[in-house]
């Protein structure tokens, strides 16, 4: 969330940044937010004038009963002070909490390099990597390709579990796992730690990670429980710091988060329904850092490299958009998406770069200091990119490597953990 004090002391940047989004939703909350704020803390200040006068008073009564003089006057001006302290309290309690909650509501201010734009039309494309394969025959979509080949099902998936669901089977299943072996070694090599978080989290950290008034759909909830599925390892590692303070000299601490995904995906129908694009459960490999403020634009451009050095070593066509205004989402100031190239001659996402700078930190309440027993400095930015969502990469490389006779070539990086394979076939 945003820090109230720049809302307090330069609203025009939240209102400029609220335009930017084109969000009149957003700016309607922000002048709401303003004047609960004021509220609040008007109501405070008369609360602790008549705290002042009841103790004042209450000191005038004593010095009279030590006189022996009558102080029945002051006992009578006390006595409906309590009562009155208490109905400022229930409203300085309502407005804060009504501040609060809009506060978090508030998008994260965007860095000046994002675009503008309405919606993911309008994101701007960075990079094109490699180009796309020439076929010297009518290419098949990936459900083809491995249906053809005996490697996935849906339609029992779908008897068990319901449409969104697969089996992967033999070789493809096989190449899953290779390709989340692979990517965890290739970013342990560059100093990410493995982590292997929590499948399931309270609402409390969840409301600190993301924004579950947008998200909340897309949870899969456990039925009585204050549980929730998570849909990314980003969720819980932002999380595992919740409210500590991290020393100065333990950052960057720097994360590959590995687990399966859940999610519902409500309101996504007849968009790239078909097959594994949009599932509900998938593998992905994440990568998670925590940082000084003054360092986490750097940490972004390293996050990105990786993860293009990835997609480059696996061989894959791809490009690197800037998100714009209207498609980046509250929690991020900046945010790159890695499109792979599709048979269908389209690019879709596989994979997301966010700078969420202190917004999630502020959110979560991860603070640094600067040495054990000193106050704290400030919050601690977090940045998060998917290193690989496999599924999403299974179809990138069954479409980009299929062959005439209906094998596909496996990425020569992941032949040794495929026992030397050099085809699905």
């Amino acid at each position: 969330m945003l820090d109230i004090k720049l809302v307090r002391e330069n609203p025009e940047i939240v209102q400029n940044n609220l335009q930017k989004r084109g969000d009149p939703e957003k700016l309607e909350m922000l002048n709401n937010l303003i004047n609960y704020d004021k509220k609040w803390r008007n109501l405070l200040v008369q609360a602790n004038e008549l705290r002042h006068k009841r103790k004042k008073i209450t000191t005038e009564v004593a010095n009279l009963k030590k006189q022996k003089k009558d102080a029945s006057k002051q006992i009578e001006k006390a006595k409906h002070i309590p009562q009155q302290i208490k109905k400022l309290e229930i409203q300085v309690a309502k407005y804060r909490e009504n501040a609060e909650i809009l506060l978090m509501k508030l998008p994260n201010l965007l860095h000046e390099s994002v675009p503008f734009g309405k919606d993911e039309s309008d994101n701007v494309v960075e990079k094109l990597i490699g180009r796309p394969p020439k076929f010297g025959f009518k290419p098949k979509s990936h459900v083809e390709i491995a249906s053809d080949l005996g490697l996935i099902d849906f339609e029992r998936a779908a008897k068990v579990s319901g449409h969104g669901f697969y089996y992967l089977k033999g070789d493809l299943a096989r190449l899953d796992f290779a390709i989340m072996t692979y990517t965890i070694d290739f970013l342990r090599n560059r100093d990410y730690t493995l982590v292997e978080p929590p499948l399931m989290m309270h609402r409390k950290p969840y409301l600190g990670v993301t924004d579950l008034e947008f998200f909340g759909d897309q949870l899969y909830k456990i039925e009585n429980d204050d549980l929730y599925l998570i849909a990314t390892s980003e969720h819980p590692m932002a999380a595992i710091n919740m409210d500590e303070v991290i020393l100065q000299k333990d950052l960057p601490i720097k994360y590959v988060g590995i687990s399966p995904c859940f999610r519902k995906e409500v309101g996504t129908h007849g968009k790239y329904t078909k097959g594994l694009f949009r599932v509900h459960q998938f593998n992905k490999i994440e990568q998670f850092i925590f940082c000084l403020p003054e360092d986490s634009w750097k940490f972004h451009e390293e996050l990105q490299k990786n993860s293009e050095d990835l997609y480059n070593s696996l061989g894959l066509h791809y490009r690197v958009v800037n998100v714009c205004t209207g498609d980046i989402g509250i929690i991020a100031a900046k945010k790159y998406d890695i499109e792979v190239w599709m048979a269908d001659d389209s690019y879709r996402e596989a994979g997301s770069n966010s700078n969420c700078t202190d917004y999630q930190a502020r959110r979560l309440n991860i603070k640094y200091r600067e040495k054990e027993g000193q106050s704290p400095v400030g919050f601690v930015h977090t940045l998060n990119n998917t290193a690989i969502a496999t599924s999403r990469t299974l179809i990138a490389i069954l479409e980009q490597n299929q062959q005439k006779d209906g094998t596909v070539l496996i990425p020569d990086v992941l032949r040794q953990l495929m026992g030397d394979k050099e085809r699905l076939e």
